[in-house]
C-alpha cells in the first residue's frame, strides 16, 4: 500500500486472534501496522505481533527491493508492535534502532539488549533527517504506556501516531471506523484522558494530512472528525445524548424493569442503548456508559452485595475514569435490599456525578409501587 510517494505500509492482518490483550472480542481481527519512510535514508516504522514476523520481513525487504534501511523507529513498546524488533536488527545488523529513553530498558526486559550501541534516543522536539523527509518527535507519555513517543514526517505532513487514533479489526474488512476505534479507545486508552488531552494540543500546532496509527486505517483529510471524537473521548464528554441501560437479572424481574424503563424512554423519543451485562460483551457495554449522557444501573442484590457481573462493570467504569455523567438505580432485594447503596458507594469517588431522585425498588417482582417509581424515573431521565 502506497501512503504517500514515499511511505509504504507493511503492516499485517491478525485472523487467528479471538481476544486482543486477552480480553476484547475482535470478530474482524486486527492490524499489525507498519511503514516504511524511502528516502537518502531510509526508516522503518514499527515492528508486529511476533506470529507475523516472516511476513513482516519479507514485505520490508519487498519495499526496500535490495537497499538495506537506517533506522528501526520504534513509537510504542508494546508486543504487538515491538516483539519482532530483535529479528529486525539481527536482520539489518547495521540499522540503528531510534526510540525514547524508556523504551531501551523495556528492550533489554524483552529481549536481553538495550542496544547501546547501535540506539538513538530521542525526546520531545528532536528530529531526524532522512533526506528530503524530516521526523520530529513528540512525546505522549501514558499514551497509554510511559515510553510512547509518536513521530511527525515534515514534508508529507503525516502523524505517526502510536496506539492513539486505532480501532480493532483487519484492514481487509470494511466497518466504520468510530465504533471500533470509541470501543478500542475507551477500553485500552481511556484511563488516560488528561495525557491525550496534552497530545492533541501538540497535534493542533502541527499540519497534518494523514494518520498513520499502529492499529487500524490510515486516516486521511479532513480529519476533524477523527480529533473531534478523540477530544470528547478524552474530556470524557458526552458524544451521543440518551441513556445507556446495564443489568443483571436472575429470574427476569430485574431485567422487565430495565426493559419496561427502556420502552417508556424510547416512547419519549430517547436514545437507549440496552445491555445484559451477563451476555453483552462487556466493552460494548463500557463504550455506551461513556457514549451516553445519562447511565442507569440495575441489578439484585447479592450475598448482601450486587450481582458480580455488575460489579465488574461498575469497576471497568471507575478504572478508567468515568465522570460527567448522570447516574440513577433499579435494585431487586427479595428481603434485604442493598444493590442501590452498594452501587452508589462504588461510584463515590468518580468526578461530577449526579444522581437521580428516583430509585427503582423492587422485592422480588414489579409491583404497582415499583412501576410508579420506573414511570417517575423514565420522566427524569428523559429531562
Amino acid at each position: 500500500m502506497r501512503i504517500t510517494e514515499d511511505i509504504r505500509y507493511v503492516g499485517v492482518n491478525d485472523h487467528q486472534i479471538d481476544l486482543f490483550e486477552g480480553q476484547y472480542i475482535v470478530p474482524n481481527g486486527m492490524a499489525y501496522n507498519s511503514y516504511v519512510i524511502l528516502d537518502e535514508k531510509i526508516a522503518v516504522m514499527d515492528a508486529v505481533d511476533q506470529h507475523f514476523g516472516d511476513a513482516w520481513l519479507q514485505q520490508v525487504a519487498s519495499v526496500l527491493n535490495g537497499r538495506k534501511p537506517d533506522y528501526l523507529v520504534v513509537h510504542h513498546m508494546e508486543p504487538d508492535h515491538s516483539a519482532n524488533v530483535h529479528r529486525f536488527l539481527e536482520t539489518y545488523p547495521e540499522a540503528k534502532v531510534v526510540a525514547g529513553a524508556k523504551a531501551f530498558p523495556m528492550m533489554k526486559m524483552y529481549f536481553g539488549h538495550e542496544y547501546e550501541d547501535r540506539r538513538i534516543i530521542v525526546k520531545e522536539g528532536d528530529t531526524l533527517s532522512l533526506g528530503s523527509h524530516t521526523l520530529h518527535f513528540v512525546t505522549a507519555p501514558m499514551v497509554h504506556w510511559p515510553e510512547v513517543v509518536m513521530s511527525w514526517d515534515e514534508k508529507d505532513q503525516v502523524l505517526f501516531s502510536a496506539d492513539a487514533f486505532g480501532k480493532f479489526g483487519a484492514l481487509d474488512v470494511e466497518e466504520e471506523w468510530a465504533c471500533e476505534a470509541r470501543r478500542y479507545y475507551i477500553g485500552i486508552v481511556g484511563k488516560y484522558g488528561p495525557q491525550v488531552q496534552q497530545v492533541l494540543k501538540k497535534a493542533a500546532a502541527l499540519p497534518i494530512k494523514k494518520i498513520c496509527a499502529l492499529h487500524g486505517p490510515v486516516l486521511a483529510e479532513p480529519l476533524d472528525e477523527y480529533f473531534r471524537l478523540y477530544d470528547i473521548w478524552s474530556s470524557y464528554g458526552v458524544e451521543t445524548e440518551g441513556v445507556a441501560i446495564a443489568y443483571t437479572s436472575v429470574y427476569g424481574h430485574t431485567r422487565e424493569a430495565a426493559e419496561l424503563l427502556a420502552r417508556k424512554l424510547e416512547e419519549k423519543g430517547v436514545k437507549v442503548a440496552l445491555s445484559d451485562l451477563a451476555r453483552c460483551d462487556m466493552a460494548e457495554a463500557v463504550e455506551d456508559a461513556f457514549r451516553y449522557g445519562k447511565l442507569v444501573l440495575a441489578t439484585t442484590t447479592y450475598n448482601g452485595d450486587v450481582f458480580p457481573f455488575m460489579k465488574t462493570f461498575i469497576h471497568h467504569l471507575t478504572e478508567r475514569n468515568f465522570q460527567n455523567r448522570k447516574v440513577a438505580f433499579i435494585e431487586n432485594g427479595s428481603w434485604a435490599p442493598m444493590a442501590a447503596k452498594v452501587m452508589r458507594g462504588m461510584l463515590e469517588n468518580s468526578k461530577n456525578l449526579s444522581f437521580a431522585d428516583t430509585t427503582v425498588k423492587i422485592t422480588a417482582a414489579l409491583n404497582p409501587q415499583s412501576l410508579q417509581q420506573i414511570d417517575l424515573l423514565a420522566q427524569e431521565m428523559a429531562l
